[in-house]
């Protein structure tokens, strides 16, 4: 019973993390961004070649956006066109809450209590922990709404950054103008399952006893309505200026963006996506989105041989067809980028 990201998984576990530098994030090296500039004419026009094939192989409309950090090179396609975020506008509540923890309005350590009435709303957060009494620090919280995408965890740390509002603030304050945060994920997910507002989504759901045919269908199917509403969505460039100022900029703090990075390579779901067709070994942080007819992928790929670091940004939308066709899409044009920056 998929939602915005893999509704019927329950998770195997609760991420324990260091509250102090992982290994990961204490090994990041340093980024030098440097103002951006187009990418060669031929390698703008090959992109938008490449994104018009695979837009007839989806039969939906796909949106790129990408820049090399080190030099600038940036380009896209669809870029200014908006999508839906879909579990990918969960980067901009991390940002968020990383620049209260840097402002020292809020710790990572901070235990957050965790109800019942929050499952209810967006589901599990451990297959195990069925009792009252669950309290997660914030970077837990995090941890589990970036790397396996966690919904309860997302409207646990939404609530902390101080709201849909709070988070769209922040991204205006930096700069951040094409790219929204309007609604928790549950209401998201009533509005997209039609379910009425203010109802506990995961309750309700699973009080109407569809088959998991019928939720499979409507999981995976293009929705137009949805997809017209322009709340929560995203254009793909402001998504990748997001990650830069998040991933390669002085905007947070060292400690905080080795953290995010570190936890966004950490990232369990979508392996099919970016990461899909990249040489084995390749570090990607990056985080997915998926609801009907949106498949995305956003992230950073960090290239071999001190080559630099890949800023990139993908949506789908308005297709039906299944998910793997739609993730090979992603798959294909992540891998023609990373073949041309790193072997030139």
């Amino acid at each position: 019973m998929p939602l915005v990201e893999d509704m019927s998984k329950k998770l195997a576990r609760v991420a324990l993390i260091a509250l102090t530098m992982t290994a990961a994030a204490a090994e990041a090296q340093p980024i030098t961004a440097v103002p951006q500039h187009d990418v060669a004419p031929s390698v703008q026009q090959a992109v938008a070649t490449q994104v018009a094939t695979l837009e007839k192989q989806i039969q939906g409309r796909l949106g790129v956006a990408f820049r090399l950090v080190e030099t600038g090179e940036s380009g896209a396609v669809a870029g200014a066109e908006r999508f839906p975020m879909a579990s990918t506008y969960k980067v901009a509540i991390a940002g968020t809450l990383l620049s209260l923890v840097d402002k020292g309005q809020m710790r990572l350590d901070r235990m957050v209590p965790v109800t019942q009435n929050d499952v209810d709303q967006t589901g599990e957060v451990g297959d195990r922990l069925i009792h009252p009494g669950i309290s997660l620090s914030v970077a837990n919280l995090m941890e589990l709404m970036l790397t396996q995408s966690n919904n309860t965890a997302t409207d646990k740390m939404l609530a902390l950054a101080g709201g849909p509002a709070a988070v769209t603030a922040w991204l205006r304050a930096n700069g951040i103008t094409e790219l929204q945060v309007d609604r928790s994920v549950n209401d998201l997910l009533n509005d997209f399952y039609s379910v009425p507002a203010g109802s506990p989504f995961m309750k309700t759901m699973l009080a109407r006893g569809l088959s998991d045919a019928e939720l499979e269908k409507s999981a995976y199917s293009a929705n137009a309505a949805f997809e017209k509403d322009p709340r929560d969505t995203a254009a793909p460039a402001a998504m990748v200026d997001l990650l830069g100022k998040l991933l390669a900029s002085p905007l947070l703090k060292p400690e905080s963006r080795d953290f995010l990075r570190g936890v966004m390579e950490r990232c369990e779901t979508g392996r099919a996506r970016i990461k899909g067709i990249l040489p084995a070994g390749t570090t990607v942080a990056h985080k997915t989105g998926t609801i009907g007819g949106t498949i995305n992928d956003v992230g950073m790929i960090t290239l071999p041989g001190n080559r630099g670091h890949l800023l990139i940004a993908v949506y789908t939308k308005s297709s039906s067809l299944p998910a793997a066709q739609r993730e090979r899409a992603i798959a294909e044009i992540s891998r023609s980028l990373f073949d041309y920056f790193a072997t030139r």
